[in-house]
């Protein structure tokens, strides 16, 4: 499978200052679900604005291909017309618009049988949205409002879709209905680059993954590789943990290998 994403060695900093990103270099590819893992601080999300474009004049080093294309600090509506959707943590909808109203902005610019297609997708993906087409979206639930972000994304058409936490927040049940259908978003053709804290369930999707500390990758691997891996498995997925001596000592815990 092709490159769709390359990133080498960038980094990324914070009033000309602050790393947030140091030397990161990353590879995703086309049709495939790649997970970026790591604790709140790691640099996740000011990995995706970066790569959107979002802020100003970064990254100040290294650089980002899209489809053998340099993209690096390039303004976030060009990179938007290349075919890259970011969905943010916090959703970004339109509360004040209806359900309608905010898929509607979802084809702005399109025409064509292919909306027709699309929606009747989004609506087999997530019933709920059609039921609540004339519903406000500032009063929609949590679950409901991340699916609708997805929808007015998948609307766009993207060649990559970027994800930060899309579980955040979210109950378990709500969680896997969401992961099933970026499951079936990616069986369809589109490429996800998903941010998550909730490694298990990222893992449980991806094909591949990479995990982040400070700004680094410090590890990277296919989903079983990283499932597999006994830091991962004690750090991100609560497995493991401190030994306990027969007599009740309690040993160090195991030193990182990274």
């Amino acid at each position: 499978m092709e490159s769709l994403l390359k990133i080498a060695s960038i980094e990324t900093l914070y009033y000309d200052r602050i790393y947030a990103l140091h030397g990161l270099s990353l590879e995703v590819k086309e049709k495939e679900i790649f997970a970026v893992l790591g604790p709140n601080g790691a640099g996740k999300t000011t990995l995706l604005k970066t790569i959107a474009g979002l802020l100003k004049d970064q990254p100040k080093k290294g650089t980002i291909e899209f489809l053998g294309k340099r993209i690096q600090r390039l303004a976030p509506e060009r990179v938007a017309r290349l075919g890259i959707v970011y969905v943010p943590e916090d959703r970004g909808l339109f509360r004040e618009l209806t359900v309608k109203e905010n898929l509607d902005l979802g084809c702005w610019g399109r025409k064509g049988q292919g909306i027709k297609d699309d929606l009747e997708f989004i609506f087999r993906l997530f019933p709920i949205l059609k039921a609540r087409v004339g519903q406000q979206s500032e009063t929609l639930s949590g679950g409901e409002q991340q699916m609708l972000t997805m929808a007015r994304a998948i609307l766009r058409r993207p060649r990559l879709l970027m994800l930060d936490e899309p579980s955040l927040g979210l109950a378990p049940k709500i969680s896997r209905h969401v992961y099933d259908a970026l499951l079936e978003i990616s069986r369809a053709g589109t490429t996800i680059l998903l941010v998550e804290q909730n490694a298990k369930m990222a893992l449980s999707i991806a094909t591949f993954g990479y995990i982040m500390e400070s700004g680094r990758i410090v590890l990277e691997g296919t989903a079983n590789e990283l499932q597999d891996n006994e830091d991962v498995q004690e750090l991100y997925l609560g497995l493991g943990g401190e030994t306990v001596s027969p007599k009740g000592w309690r040993l160090y815990k195991k030193r990182r290998t990274w």
